[in-house]
């Protein structure tokens, strides 16, 4: 089978493993699928060091490190609360690489500026961070879903060396 072919999940933990690298998760509006899909990996306890749900403001400040300064300031949902979530998590959990992501699953929350979709994500390792950002549209359950595929992908894209 062409290693293109296979699940995000898979073809990150055969490059974690080769690597000798360590993975965490910070998730919010996902709700820990991005850590579901990791393990659900065989063997996927040799690389992947844990996963941290923080949905209130609260628990990204009390288990992620992030200020309430950018949460009160930014919102939960902004490149700025993500890059903390990331490196929160790469910290708390000594982890060579962590990913975060925040958005607005919907159907209600969105505004003008953020709308029902948005989510941000980070991907904090020794070598920087960096963010991305979509506006899905889908309903709820569809953009959790959705923001799971693009967090592994990021974690893929990155393990790839197709960063800048």
């Amino acid at each position: 089978m062409n290693s293109s072919h296979q699940p995000l999940e898979i073809r990150i933990g055969i490059i974690l493993n080769e690597k000798k690298l360590t993975l965490a998760a910070a998730e919010s509006c996902t709700g820990g699928l991005v850590a579901d899909r990791i393990t659900n990996v065989p063997g996927s306890s040799a690389y992947f060091l844990g996963g941290v749900v923080a949905y209130a403001y609260e628990a990204k400040a009390a288990l992620l490190g992030v200020s309430w300064n950018t949460l009160n300031g930014k919102g939960a949902v902004s490149m700025e609360t993500v890059t903390e979530m990331a490196q929160g998590a790469r910290k708390a959990l000594a982890a060579d690489i962590a990913v975060s992501v925040s958005g607005i699953a919907g159907p209600g929350g969105g505004t003008d500026e953020k709308p029902v979709g948005t989510t941000w994500f980070a991907l904090a390792a020794p070598d920087g961070v960096w963010t991305r950002h979509f506006v899905w549209d889908g309903d709820r359950v569809r953009n959790k879903q959705l923001s799971s595929e693009a967090a592994l992908q990021f974690i893929l894209d990155y393990l790839e060396g197709k960063l800048a």
